[in-house]
């Protein structure tokens, strides 16, 4: 058993990523922020569809529109394959902790 508030960094100098499950086309991740962004620009188009969800924290979610979605504790967002998008902000004071889901 593993608990996904435990074993956090004490310091980020980058957006921290753990594969906490992988198998049959399905990946679970968990994603530890603290005033972390994408660069500007920078766009992910992946190849999987996402799920996330804040644990704690908060984020900002930036479509290539300029459309922006802010996710605090307990909001949950479904990306689609190939939708451009960005974390334009995390929170500086604290963890942001996502949960996502990433499949086929």
């Amino acid at each position: 058993m593993s608990n996904i508030y435990q074993h956090l960094p004490f310091h980020l100098p980058d957006e921290c990523v753990d594969v906490l499950q992988s198998e049959s086309g399905v990946r679970i991740e968990r994603i530890v922020s603290q005033g972390h962004s994408t660069p500007a620009n920078q766009w992910y188009e992946q190849i999987e569809n996402e799920w996330v969800l804040v644990l704690q924290g908060s984020g900002v979610i930036e479509y290539e529109n300029g459309e922006q979605i802010t996710l605090n504790a307990g909001d949950y967002l479904y990306l689609p394959a190939h939708l451009k998008h960005r974390v334009a902000s995390t929170v500086e004071d604290k963890h942001t902790i996502w949960l996502a889901v990433f499949w086929n």
